[in-house]
């Protein structure tokens, strides 16, 4: 179970896994990786920090995986691995298990900034792409300064009584981070990892299989 409790903190995390898979074509959580699926990847890297870990699945996987069946939405899902987390627990991860190769070293920086004072903690990469806003005709609007703007990743982690607060009103949002910025609350970044990257297509598994070849 690695190291569960920090100067007196009881980290839980929330692995959430309940997607179809629309943009890939299947249910990506239970493809195999190298020897393991990566749902197991991505659980594996949540035990290391965790008293416990909450699995958050498809109606049809919960039961046979153990785990809770998720909901219509992404934070919906979120709020039924909540539910499902002890009251006991002073910092709440959240992890999306398309992300296999979160490692240990990433899982305690977030939580380590948390433990800091912080309301919640991500981890992000700089963007080296130029961005460009565009309107619903395509028709670009503004270009932020990249300098300012990072890709967010997970794990994210959080005081727990803070994401618990910002998913009372069952708000909805592509990440927590974001749900718990909406309540004033203090969200600071942490270096993220490049091979942290998110299964979203066919290519991606392929991209990851051949990471795992190399012995991530």
């Amino acid at each position: 179970m690695g190291m569960p409790t920090t100067a007196n903190e009881i980290v839980w995390t929330v692995v959430v896994a309940a997607g179809s898979g629309a943009r890939f074509g299947g249910p990506k959580q239970f493809a195999m990786v190298g020897d393991q699926r990566v749902l197991d990847w991505s659980v594996a890297a949540a035990h290391s920090v965790s008293a416990g870990v909450v699995v958050v699945l498809p109606e049809a996987d919960a039961a046979r995986e153990g785990g809770v069946v998720g909901g219509a939405t992404r934070s919906e899902s979120v709020r039924r691995g909540l539910a499902a987390v002890p009251a006991e627990a002073t910092i709440i991860c959240v992890h999306d298990a398309a992300r296999p190769f979160a490692s240990e070293h990433l899982f305690r920086e977030v939580v380590a900034a948390v433990r800091s004072g912080a309301d919640g903690a991500v981890p992000a990469l700089a963007v080296t792409d130029t961005i460009k806003q565009v309107d619903a005709h395509n028709v670009v609007i503004s270009t932020p300064n990249r300098d300012s703007l990072v890709a967010v990743q997970t794990p994210q982690a959080f005081r727990a009584s803070v994401l618990r607060l910002a998913h009372r009103a069952e708000p909805e949002g592509t990440d927590d981070a974001l749900l718990v910025e909406a309540i004033g609350k203090r969200v600071v970044v942490v270096p993220g990892e490049v091979l942290n990257r998110k299964l979203t297509t066919p290519e991606d598994l392929e991209w990851a299989r051949t990471a795992a070849r190399s012995e991530v």
